[in-house]
């Protein structure tokens, strides 16, 4: 268990790292952030920062005689420089979360063995591969790369009557994972914190829509029936206990109909604090953040409650030029990012909106 003034290593420096140092100084423990990225805007609120790239076994090693525990803000960070910061310093979540997660197939086929529902998928490594996985699961059917996409990148659709084989041109031919459509009502999420006893919190179901393939709005309550609430919950839970998790994940949902029941089908898992959960700094009594930092420090996770009804949305770009007028909205709460270019698709910062319950 770390004692206030340890300091809490984060690879990756940007909004979530940013988010995750803020909640840890509000706890009394340091942040040192390492970042290949020389803007990284979570260098603006940290105790110590490295820049430096994710091969540099000297600044890693530095950077790893500097902390007390590591952690991550976001999963693309490469499985070897995890590996190789494990060797001295506990990391967490485990680094072979990181190999699961990075590798969509990989990911599927773990989830598949919980028992756990999916859509249906099939490998893609050659054009024959890919016409047997179209006839195993369908058209339309989506087409991803199996590592490093994320906010719709590295995926193309298939449509009927499509050529199939321009698809994955457009992906540069890369290992992919084809996924059948899934005619889902809507979509939600559940982040869930895991302790290193093994005692898991889980924060109620967020309703989530997207716009261009990235979060736009998400909403809690969601719309969903106490019983399919228990059922997502209790599917999060098994992941991370699967995993022997150490920390906050999120679980990506499609809410589908089969007959007259309703049921859930996990998308992704991200094993890191999640756009989804961002609700939570100003919605409940303890941020997604601070049970992260709260897992990974070895302290007692809290019970959250939700404060309202509430509802968060994305300043995606430009965006965020006109975020002022969100601090005369009552029961809101803006939160920039620090980013100096708002590209298109870029995340800028979010509002928080907490209304009456």
């Amino acid at each position: 268990m770390l004692k206030p003034g340890a300091t809490i290593g984060i690879l990756g420096g940007g909004q979530l790292g940013r988010m995750l140092a803020i909640a840890a100084q509000q706890l009394g423990l340091k942040v040192h952030i390492y970042s290949p990225d020389k803007d990284s805007c979570a260098f603006d609120v940290v105790h110590a920062f490295t820049c430096a790239a994710y091969e540099d076994e000297a600044a890693l090693g530095r950077f790893a005689g500097s902390v007390d525990v590591i952690t991550y803000e976001f999963e693309n960070v490469p499985a070897k420089t995890a590996a190789f910061l494990a060797k001295r310093k506990q990391v967490m979540p485990n680094p072979r979360v990181l190999e699961i997660t990075q590798d969509r197939l990989i990911e599927k086929n773990f989830i598949s063995e919980l028992k756990i529902g999916t859509a249906p998928y099939a490998s893609v490594h050659s054009a024959s591969q890919l016409a047997a996985g179209i006839e195993k699961v369908g058209l339309p059917a989506v087409l991803k790369t199996k590592q490093l996409g994320y906010d719709g990148k590295g995926q193309a659709k298939i449509a009927k009557g499509v050529d199939a084989n321009a698809a994955w041109r457009s992906l540069k031919n890369e290992p992919c994972i084809l996924e059948g459509f899934v005619n889902f009502e809507r979509e939600v999420s559940v982040i869930a914190a895991r302790s290193a006893d093994g005692k898991v919190e889980c924060f109620e179901v967020t309703e989530n829509e997207h716009r261009d393939h990235i979060l736009h709005l998400s909403k809690v309550p969601a719309k969903v029936s106490p019983a399919l609430a228990a059922e997502a919950r209790k599917i999060a839970t098994k992941i991370a206990k699967a995993f022997d998790y150490v920390g906050v994940l999120a679980v990506e949902m499609f809410v589908v109909r089969a007959g007259k029941k309703q049921t859930v089908l996990v998308n992704e898992i991200a094993p890191r604090v999640h756009n989804s959960g961002h609700w939570t700094i100003d919605g409940a009594t303890v941020s997604q953040f601070e049970q992260h930092i709260r897992a990974v420090a070895g302290w007692p996770l809290a019970k959250p409650v939700r404060l309202g009804r509430v509802e968060m949305t994305n300043l995606i770009g430009t965006e965020a030029n006109e975020a002022q007028h969100w601090l005369t909205v009552p029961g809101a709460s803006l939160h920039l990012y620090g980013k100096k270019d708002p590209r298109p698709g870029r995340k800028m910062g979010h509002v928080t909106r907490v209304f009456g319950k």
